[in-house]
């Protein structure tokens, strides 16, 4: 057993692995939501929504600006608990679990559900302290535990042979795509089961989407990763299901190649055929 593995046993997650019910059944959703509605404030900025995503599986988020996809994908992790005005109605649940029980840790659920945004957000580190950087909040300092992470992490991102002579560089002095994928490597290092991915090519150029769009169909093997993306080719080339939605609503939620070619609903195939958004 590799010194990692080890590690991993004593601080990788054991409160959120709690959550998990080692006997549930397989059908059981990866994510689930119930009858959700959010609220900022008076806004209500999502309406209703019930949806189901499977483990393994690329999900897409897709409608126009202001639509409430980004704040729907925010609420797998928690993340809008820091908007004052915020609040929710309704059950979300990952392995079966709800996340916004009381005993729940929230720190522990950001290990389980790692994030990442729309622009590259690299801290002012070295390559290899960014990537190590969560392990490091975790109380692990052996070296040997930490290099071992840092290369794995790296070659999950798909970017270690490009920096494995340069840890000690700058992630800021890299390429936007790069550092991307240390953003990417910085949440796969501390074993989360499901990515979340804000618009995570956005803001690079096509050689460097294409490459993040690789590395999703890689990861897909061992995660659950859902992206949101005004890029309807990117989700028709990454994603497995899509969602639509409008004014805060789930228009309609199905496997890509049927949002793409036979929707269901009139206003998804307004939206796919750019006759608004």
């Amino acid at each position: 057993m590799s010194t990692l593995t080890m590690e991993k046993k004593t601080h990788f997650a054991e409160p959120i692995k709690n959550m998990s019910d080692s006997k549930k059944k397989p059908s059981i959703a990866k994510i689930s939501t119930n009858n959700v509605n959010v609220f900022y404030g008076d806004n209500k900025v999502i309406k209703d929504v019930s949806i189901e995503i499977q483990e393994k599986s690329v999900t897409a988020f897709i409608g126009p600006s202001g639509c409430g996809k980004s704040t729907f994908l925010r609420l797998f992790n928690r993340m809008n608990d820091y908007i004052e005005t915020f609040r929710k109605e309704g059950d979300i649940c990952i392995d079966g679990k709800d996340i916004y029980g009381k005993k729940v840790m929230v720190e522990e659920l950001r290990k389980m559900v790692g994030m990442v945004f729309q622009k590259p957000n690299p801290f002012p580190k070295s390559i290899y302290e960014n990537v190590a950087f969560g392990l490091r909040i975790q109380g692990i300092k052996k070296r040997a535990v930490l290099d071992e992470a840092v290369e794995h992490s790296l070659r999950q991102a798909a970017l270690w042979e490009e920096v494995k002579d340069q840890l000690n560089k700058s992630a800021l002095a890299l390429s936007g795509g790069q550092q991307q994928r240390v953003c990417i490597a910085r949440a796969l290092a501390v074993g989360p089961s499901v990515l979340l991915m804000d618009e995570p090519a956005s803001a690079l150029d096509p050689i460097a989407t294409s490459k993040v769009e690789e590395l999703i169909h890689q990861l897909k093997e061992k995660y659950t990763i859902v992206i949101v993306t005004h890029n309807m080719q990117q989700a028709g080339r990454v994603s497995d299901k899509t969602a639509f939605f409008y004014l805060g609503n789930l228009v309609e939620f199905d496997k890509t190649k049927k949002i793409f070619t036979n929707p269901k609903q009139e206003l998804t195939e307004r939206y796919i055929t750019g006759r608004f958004g």
